[in-house]
């Protein structure tokens, strides 16, 4: 019946913005929202599970899915809170996925003790999809950790991958001296903005903020000051549209979803108040899709 209802929909004239998130901790898996405006985000499929995870800890949290220069829609995420690989899969039409597998992109760490939030970016520049995640290695950046969540001291990691088969060895992508999580990228006037979440609890540091490169790979320049307000958020999403870039959060202690706005990327306005989105969303990602994406979902 799920499968009959999501098919059922006609596909609009116009760009469509769709959101991928999570609820309660995962285990039921992904889910769906619609928006026209990128303001108000409508569940589809009454915001019943699209796909159940199948693999690792059988969670599908952080659920990032980006469509790629193939045409297939290409979906990551975090499979268990200690995993230390990440799950895939592919649709091409965001109703039927492949066959879910593991991509094994820590295991050759033995002291690495998490994979989360991984996220998908396409560079044309090489041709090449870069996947990226935050992971704390035991033993290293010893300095930044925080003995009150666990010693975690995460760094954000990066693999790349043309097919998403074969993949190059895991790399340090981003190091800015402090505890970051949650990083999300995309290519603007050139260069590329990194999204990242500032993980310091001590001092209280659970802000987004921005940092640049010239390369998708880095290294990235931070300016640290933060994005967002005087709350704890993670899981930064982007939206560009009307010429303003939209930065999406999740709100985790008020249990709810927050946004700031920018024109320039420079000055930044909280649009909390603004939007809606469905009702126990975690952590998402955002994508913008022409009218010619297949998607029949409605």
């Amino acid at each position: 019946m799920l499968i009959a209802s999501l098919l059922c929909g006609n596909i609009g004239a116009s760009d469509r913005y769709i959101f991928a998130y999570f609820i309660n901790n995962g285990e039921d898996g992904l889910h769906l929202a619609e928006s026209n405006d990128g303001y108000i985000w409508q569940p589809l499929a009454n915001d019943s599970a699209i796909v159940a995870p199948q693999v690792g800890g059988k969670l599908m949290r952080d659920p990032n899915i980006i469509l790629g220069s193939d045409g297939l829609y290409h979906m990551v995420w975090t499979v268990g809170w200690d995993a230390t690989s990440i799950g895939y899969a592919y649709s091409n039409d965001l109703v039927h996925w492949s066959q879910q597998r593991l991509i094994p992109v820590m295991e050759h760490e033995p002291k690495c003790r998490n994979c989360w939030a991984p996220e998908v970016t396409y560079d044309p520049k090489s041709g090449e999809y870069i996947i990226y995640w935050a992971s704390t290695i035991e033993g290293k950046f010893t300095e930044t950790e925080e003995p009150k969540e666990k010693n975690y001291s995460h760094r954000m990691y990066y693999v790349t991958t043309k097919d998403f088969k074969t993949f190059s060895k895991a790399q340090l992508l981003y190091e800015p001296g402090f505890s970051v999580i949650d990083s999300t990228i995309i290519p603007h006037d050139g260069k590329y903005i990194m999204f990242v979440k500032n993980e310091t609890l001590t001092p209280e540091c659970k802000y987004i903020f921005i940092a640049t490169a010239d390369n998708i790979c880095g290294p990235y320049i931070s300016a640290v000051t933060p994005i967002t307000g005087n709350y704890w958020c993670e899981g930064p999403t982007t939206l560009e549209i009307d010429g303003k870039t939209i930065v999406y959060f999740d709100k985790y202690i008020e249990h709810k979803y927050g946004a700031v706005e920018s024109t320039d990327l420079q000055t930044w306005t909280d649009v909390s108040d603004k939007v809606q989105f469905p009702k126990d969303a975690r952590h998402g990602s955002v994508i913008k899709l022409p009218a010619s994406a297949p998607f029949p979902i409605k």
